[in-house]
């Protein structure tokens, strides 16, 4: 009977050598012309196949199999299959019965079974199918198995689940108490893999109690309680404070080279996070620093604007919350020698320290030319777009230049438009009028271009609003629309100062704000207000 183990491949010395008789299967002699015919296809298969063979189901089984139930071979030879497996024999029993029976084949796929195969009871999952095996007589012989191990896919794939959503949810994290708060109850939650996770964080001097090897950032402690990893963070912040995650492994798990992998996964994960923390501390903290600065250096640019005795004048400068650099928009009011108010509100073409030096020279230039030149704001801007050709001057710039001649009965407010959006007038009465006039081309253009002039009378409480389009632009509407937002937002405010009205303006838009805002605002009062008239930006 020796040939008849002779596809049993390493297997068949075991096979040869068994007392098959001392087993429930009886001699070899005595096995049925069924057993012996299926016998070949089992030996000859790579698939993981074993038969529980006869009333007591005792195993015979394929090199494949093997590896499946470890420790339990070579013991498992001939044993009936509930000395086998009498920690699974709950789920399994029932399963072999019904396939014994004859009353239908079973299939599960990657079923949890706690198994006891390497001396400790194990968590493993596998997908497999029992089938009966039936004789010539049509009577159920024994069932057969067919199985694969699905443990390591099925570890996998829930450490990695895990590990994406680590990540997703210290995607944002902006703080490191944040950090344990988003990582931690999920973390804990995952008992299968983690069934204890603490973090801390210790100063650089402060050793872990079980140090690993001089440069390791992974440790591994057992102690009367189990196994447990310590995973040292990278340094995560400027104080030289690090982190240290601490699992403890599960009873249940081989502390193999891929559950160790994956712990020093969740320390990658965590460390760069912390990264991406002080990285985000520092960006924060260098964004307040030059938004300060750079704010600065725009407001130094912009002087405080003149006042007059018959009306109040009021600036704002707003860098936009989504811009920390300087920039290109100004305003600017200053007396000429007649006692004419200039009033200046322009944008120069980009957003960086190239734009506010141009901006810085046009706004000097434009000084000098109009406190020089006795002129109409159409002739002075001709005059500052020569200077600025031929300086040069590097840029183009929008602007609205107006002359105030103010009364004892309001007065008369003249300007030029050179490309920029058009001033409101708030009328005593509460209306509003947008100065709107046929456009003209910006400064810096080198084609002719003919610019006019405008003129409209001022009556006692009548306020003018020049801004740049950082006030009233947005990218989801046009400019039509943000001119009537500011319609909107003027209209009946005629009782508000130029101050009160600066911050009302502000307080409407600049929230939404995607650009710098310069504004300026004038306020006629015809006669010596009974009240200091206050100043600011």
């Amino acid at each position: 009977m020796d040939d008849l183990f002779s596809d049993a491949g390493s297997l068949h010395e075991l096979y040869a050598g068994v007392d098959w008789a001392a087993t429930p299967l009886g001699p070899v002699s005595s096995w049925s012309p069924t057993l012996l015919s299926i016998l070949r296809t089992v030996w000859q298969t790579r698939f993981a196949v074993t038969l529980f063979w006869g009333p007591e189901q005792a195993l015979i089984y394929n090199e494949a199999y093997v590896t499946l139930i470890a420790d339990k071979h070579p013991a498992a030879f001939g044993a009936p299959a509930r000395e086998v497996f009498p920690e699974i024999w709950d789920t399994i029993g029932p399963m072999l019965d019904t396939a014994a029976a004859g009353d239908g084949g079973t299939w599960v796929q990657d079923l949890r079974l706690m198994m006891n195969r390497r001396g400790f009871l194990e968590e493993t999952y596998f997908t497999f199918s029992y089938s009966a095996v039936i004789g010539p007589t049509g009577k159920v012989e024994g069932v057969i198995d067919v199985a694969a191990e699905t443990t390591a896919q099925v570890l996998a794939d829930r450490r990695l689940r895990l590990l994406h959503q680590l990540t997703d949810q210290l995607a944002d994290v902006e703080h490191r108490g944040h950090l344990l708060e988003r990582a931690l109850p999920l973390l804990r939650a995952a008992t299968d893999d983690l069934p204890g996770v603490t973090l801390l964080v210790l100063a650089s001097d402060e050793p872990l109690e079980e140090p690993g090897p001089a440069g390791e950032s992974v440790t591994v402690v057992k102690d009367d309680e189990g196994t447990a990893v310590h995973v040292r963070l990278a340094d995560a912040s400027a104080e030289g404070d690090y982190g240290v995650l601490m699992v403890r492994l599960s009873p249940y798990l081989p502390a193999d080279d891929a559950y160790l992998g994956f712990v020093r996964l969740i320390g990658a994960t965590l460390t760069q996070a912390l990264d991406r923390i002080e990285r985000r501390r520092a960006d924060r903290v260098i964004a307040s620093l030059e938004r300060a600065m750079s704010e600065a250096l725009q407001e130094s640019l912009l002087t405080h604007p003149a006042q007059h005795e018959s009306l109040q004048v009021a600036v704002r400068y707003q860098s936009s919350v989504a811009q920390s650099h300087i920039g290109g928009d100004w305003y600017d009011a200053f007396q000429l020698p007649d006692g004419t108010l200039t009033v200046a509100v322009g944008d120069v073409s980009g957003h960086d320290r190239a734009a506010a030096t141009a901006m810085a020279q046009i706004r000097n230039v434009l000084r000098g030319i109009a406190y020089t030149i006795t002129s109409p704001p159409s002739r002075i801007l001709e005059h500052l777009n020569t200077a600025m050709i031929g300086l040069p001057v590097d840029a183009f710039a929008t602007v609205v230049l107006a002359q105030v001649a103010p009364s004892t009965t309001g007065g008369v407010l003249r300007w030029s438009n050179a490309g920029h959006p058009p001033p409101a007038l708030l009328l005593p009465d509460g209306a509003v009028r947008i100065l709107d006039t046929p456009p003209e081309v910006l400064l810096g253009t080198r084609a002719a271009a003919w610019r006019s002039d405008h003129t409209v009378y001022l009556e006692p409480g009548t306020t003018v609003v020049f801004y740049t389009d950082g006030l009233i632009e947005r990218r989801l509407t046009d400019i039509d629309e943000g001119q009537q937002e500011l319609a909107r937002a003027l209209a009946g405010r005629q009782h508000l100062d130029a101050e009160e009205l600066c911050d009302h303006l502000l307080a409407e838009f600049a929230p939404t704000a995607e650009d710098d805002i310069a504004l300026t605002v004038i306020r006629t009062f015809g006669v010596v207000p009974p009240t200091v008239i206050r100043t600011g930006r």
